[in-house]
């Protein structure tokens, strides 16, 4: 059951990784791309019916943290704290901005708020390398290693590029050449090699602090019969907002 639940929590990692990274992308390409009003509500836009679906996988990664490993908020979590606490804000700010940019139709009200997406996003996805460094060294150096920043800025580069390939799908012509389907899922593969080499690099030190075979058995029981819903939730979005049906529709999620 151990091993089992190892690949859930491997799995949401990757997935969340190859999902929300290129939300996170688009966020940073914001101001690079977005050169006119115009062009930032069609990028915001592009991402606007995937945002919740894919932070679903942060809530769930999150539950089986600390569901399936209680040991980890006491053993692991104070080493990284403030890298947490700091990242839980951003990914507070990244959405609020989403929400709030056009809540007022003023141009220094959505400067204001693009700014804080592309902020954001850029902390969130340089915070997720310092993690990964911070677990191959077993959270025992400095958060700020000259590796674990060289870390925070290739996967920074590697979400944007991410974004970048979302974009060229999700809104042909826009930032580039047209993207087909399996170039985007190529980028989400290769977006969610650093998640399987942070689960990969914490695998042994997981299972031996598992929680006991009792409680691993009833989340089983509780958690995993609604997997498939997530999974299906997560089909019906990409079937229903693919290129061709509305991307010319730009709807005003955010």
């Amino acid at each position: 059951m151990e091993l089992i639940w190892f690949a859930v929590f491997a799995a949401l990692l990757a997935g969340y990784f190859a999902l929300e990274g290129f939300d996170l992308g688009v966020g940073l390409l914001l101001p690079v791309l977005g050169r006119s009003r115009d062009d930032r509500d069609r990028m915001v836009a592009a991402i606007g019916p995937y945002v919740l679906a894919n932070e679903v996988w942060l809530v769930a990664l999150a539950g089986t943290l600390f569901g399936v490993y209680p040991l980890l908020e006491g053993e692991l979590l104070p080493a990284i704290y403030p890298l947490v606490v700091a990242m839980l804000l951003a990914w507070i700010l990244r959405d609020a901005g989403l929400w709030f940019r056009r809540r007022i139709g003023g141009s220094r009200w959505r400067a204001f708020w693009d700014g804080t997406i592309a902020l954001g996003s850029l902390w969130l996805s340089f915070g997720w390398g310092l993690v990964i460094h911070a677990a191959a060294t077993g959270f025992a150096g400095p958060l700020m290693h000259p590796v674990g920043l060289l870390m925070g800025a290739a996967v920074t580069l590697l979400f944007a590029w991410h974004g970048r390939v979302f974009l060229g799908w999700r809104l042909p012509g826009f930032a580039g050449p047209a993207r087909t389907g399996r170039a985007l899922a190529a980028s989400a593969a290769v977006a969610a090699l650093p998640a399987l080499a942070l689960a990969g690099g914490a695998m042994s030190y997981l299972i031996e602090h598992s929680a006991p075979a009792a409680t691993l058995n009833v989340l089983s029981l509780m958690v995993l019969p609604f997997a498939p819903l997530m999974v299906g939730a997560q089909v019906w979005i990409w079937r229903t907002f693919r290129p061709g049906k509305d991307a010319d529709r730009n709807p005003s999620f955010f």
